[in-house]
């Protein structure tokens, strides 16, 4: 396997795995989101990566493998393991406005009646779930709303195992705004033949809810996330002028 889009959740992965999966020269897996590296439950001192090549149907041949998982960049170990099973992978994150992806994740997870707090509690002192807990302990996985937003924090781990040629960092509005754009640089970065003109997909991304989110809400993880948000520009390269983060004049999309 060639290439692992890594996150981040909510920012459009599914929307990426059905482009990729459509370019000729990608081998798709049986699944969208394997979970393999952050599998606790796997024994890492002897990993078995039979158990991801057989999610291949088929032989990969000179295709590239690619899987999407969006928790990895967040997962603290995964990143290492990756590096483990391939240092050479080709690593792609998309990102999107840290108080648009908590929102987006909380609605998920509310959906999926794993959360039951409101969400302007569950962004203050639902937080304290977490004090004090493993971040390998499936707390995390459900109630990280704003943890998974600190994404200057997650770049400089990232940075410190793979080389910078070696990822491709992209933008969710981006995806949204001009997705040929964006897979024109993805097909770059793999040195593939360009996609072929497709259709625009949206799947989860920029849904229309009822209800909406409160501005107090929105000002209090404005306040939280925006040192972060600035640094995670100058690391990553990408702009964030036309994030409601670092904007107050943008409304927050869900």
């Amino acid at each position: 396997m060639g290439l692992i889009v890594g996150g981040v959740q909510k920012a459009g992965t599914t929307s990426l795995f059905g482009y990729l999966s459509e370019h000729p020269q990608m081998a798709t897996p049986s699944v969208k989101e394997t979970h393999f590296f952050d599998d606790e439950t796997h024994n890492w001192s002897k990993p078995d990566y039979l158990r991801l090549e057989s999610l291949f149907s088929e032989n990969i041949g000179v295709r590239i493998g690619f899987e999407v998982t969006p928790i990895y960049l967040f997962w603290p170990p995964s990143l290492e393991r990756i590096k483990r099973y391939n240092p050479g992978i080709k690593l792609v994150f998309i990102f999107r406005d840290p108080i648009e992806r908590a929102w987006s994740q909380w609605r998920m997870e509310t959906d999926r009646q794993l959360e039951h707090l409101p969400f302007h509690l569950a962004i203050r002192q639902g937080r304290w779930r977490l004090k004090g807990v493993n971040q390998t302990d499936p707390a995390w996985r459900v109630h990280s709303y704003v943890e998974r937003g600190f994404y200057a924090r997650q770049l400089q781990r990232l940075f410190a195992l793979f080389p910078r040629d070696n990822v491709l960092l992209l933008r969710s509005l981006d995806l949204l705004g001009d997705h040929q754009d964006t897979l024109n640089a993805i097909a770059c970065f793999l040195s593939i033949q360009p996609f072929p003109p497709l259709a625009p997909r949206t799947d989860h991304l920029g849904r229309k809810r009822e209800n909406e989110l409160r501005p107090e809400d929105v000002a209090y993880l404005r306040e939280i996330f925006y040192d972060d948000t600035v640094e995670f520009s100058k690391l990553s390269g990408l702009s964030v002028s036309d994030w409601p983060t670092v904007d107050s004049n943008i409304a927050v999309e869900g």
